[in-house]
């Protein structure tokens, strides 16, 4: 048996298009939600943006001169496909780039160009900067998540830059950014200590990280009183791990347990992709490479739990947040686009994996208080993609939105047995699921089916619950491997459910390859 979150004694029948005509198995789900647990923090939703091939320039920033409809530079039809998804939060300038990034590049009038030593070697015009980053997420309704320049920059660089972005007196800095274009303080939620710092952002050991992050943690102040304590009190983020390196978390949270009154940290951060085994285009695949890719996600599982273990020791209270803020597929670049640009297709097989690391992290929604995709748009794992004055949405960004409902929402628990499939030396579940009660009172379900061959029946059972409505949507696809183009942009899109609630038996059947996402009204 496996927890999962579910509740619900009514009868429901789901039909999403031509289901396949073989018995779909029976996976019987027991159900109590009268015992909500922790929130789903809405930042495991969050994005990520970094200044790499055409995820920023193109992506977001086009110039005010644009003929592609944009506000001060900023393209509308990404903002408004943005806001649907109801963003938590942005992660920028990097990535890789953060600990290249110096901030006094990208403000002013007057800005130098640079090289972009981290991704090909590339022109940097710096016309995107801190007023346009924090334009964007102001537009798409997002909180900023600034990684400061822990690997080439100082303390004085990253604290002076807080100060630029947050004071509310008429500083150096802050005349110096009121006389370029703002008044008002910037509201920083979250800042990240570095990127990456046993790796590109300084080859560090963890010691010698730690070490670091005292210094960056003491000097990295928000200068705002509205930010410094409440809701608004801005986070700080250490950089965590990379994978399974298990010692790096116990360094890092074995030097917070000593901290002193002159430093603290929020969160640390936790870096995972899904890569193939070999490398390949994220389409074109055949199932056995799909099972492979589904079994290497649900390897996140693992590494959450090991290091929430290891947190759990030093931190028992849990103050501190873990955040996974680099996750997503992996792939060779799409033929013709240049390597350095991280430029590649998103499939359905893309949407499971995204809904397969949602459901971990709120099956860890007391640790794990946020997570960001690699990236918004045109790198890796994307939402949206771009060309030219083109706009496709991708599978990807319509799992997160069918997710928007599970923002904030708490868990209930939820028990089954998932069983099996196999494909050849893979054996993976048949079903992985969440649910929770939401702000708005509904009971929100998402049921994965795995499988790309077999529909899925459901069979909940929830004593003591009644319900006078039921909607949902479901994301499945003509193939696994289904995808959008400029072409055909909506090839792969969310159909709504058709749902019909009576007595107090229940029945979901679910298509291959799919995931569906429901929202149930409780009688009150």
């Amino acid at each position: 048996m496996k927890p999962l979150w579910f509740a619900a004694p009514l009868a429901f029948a789901l039909s999403i298009g031509a289901l396949a005509h073989a018995a779909a198995p029976d996976v019987a789900v027991t159900v109590d939600a009268g015992k909500p647990g922790p929130i789903i923090n809405r930042n495991i939703l969050g994005q990520f943006s970094e200044h790499l091939g055409r995820g920023v320039y193109e992506g977001i920033w086009v110039g005010p001169d644009s003929k592609i409809p944009n506000t001060r530079g900023i393209r509308n039809d990404v903002v408004a496909a943005l806001k649907a998804i109801k963003v938590p939060n942005v992660r920028w300038p990097g990535g890789c780039y953060a600990d290249e990034y110096h901030w006094r590049n990208g403000v002013g009038k007057e800005r130098p160009t640079t090289t972009n030593s981290s991704w090909g070697g590339v022109l940097e015009t710096n016309q995107f900067g801190t007023h346009e980053f924090m334009d964007f997420v102001d537009q798409i309704g997002a909180d900023a998540y600034v990684s400061v320049n822990v690997g080439s920059g100082s303390p004085q660089e990253a604290s002076e830059w807080l100060e630029y972005m947050t004071t509310d007196k008429p500083s150096e800095l802050g005349k110096l950014r009121v006389a370029n274009g703002r008044e008002k303080p910037f509201k920083v939620a979250m800042v990240g200590l570095g990127n990456e710092s046993w790796g590109c952002g300084g080859s560090m050991t963890a010691s010698d990280y730690a070490k670091e992050m005292r210094q960056f943690a003491t000097f990295t102040k928000n200068f705002n009183p509205a930010q410094k304590s409440g809701p608004d009190k801005m986070l700080k983020v250490a950089v965590g791990a990379d994978r399974d390196d298990y010692g790096w978390t116990e360094t890092v949270m074995q030097a917070w347990s000593k901290k002193i009154y002159s430093w603290d940290i929020d969160a640390i951060s936790l870096h995972s992709y899904t890569w193939p085994k070999k490398p390949e285009r994220a389409t074109g695949f055949d199932a056995h490479q799909y099972a492979e890719l589904l079994k290497s996600t649900l390897w996140m599982e693992e590494l959450v739990s090991k290091h929430a273990a290891i947190m759990d020791k030093y931190d028992p209270a849990k103050k501190v947040g873990l955040l996974v803020d680099e996750w997503g597929t992996w792939f060779k670049v799409e033929e013709g686009a240049p390597g350095s640009s991280l430029y590649q297709q998103s499939t359905q097989r893309d949407a499971i994996v995204a809904a397969l690391n949602l459901n971990i992290f709120a099956r860890h929604a007391d640790r794990v208080k946020g997570a960001n995709i690699a990236q918004t748009i045109n790198v890796l794992q994307a939402m949206i993609l771009t060309d030219g004055d083109k706009m496709l949405l991708t599978p990807t960004y319509h799992l997160f939105r069918m997710y928007t409902a599970f923002q904030d929402a708490k868990v209930v628990p939820l028990a089954y047995d998932a069983g099996t499939y196999q494909e050849g030396d893979v054996t993976l579940p048949r079903l992985d699921a969440i649910g929770a009660v939401g702000k708005d009172g509904k009971l929100w379900l998402s049921f994965t089916n795995l499988d790309p061959r077999q529909p899925l029946k459901i069979t909940p059972t929830a004593p003591g619950y009644t319900f006078k409505g039921a909607q949902g949507d479901t994301l499945a696809a003509d193939e696994m491997g289904a995808f959008n183009t400029f072409a055909a942009p909506t090839r792969v899109k969310p159909q709504p459910a058709a749902i019909k609630a009576a007595g107090s038996s229940a029945t979901l059947e679910l298509p291959p390859h799919s995931v569906t996402v429901i929202g149930l009204d409780p009688v009150k």
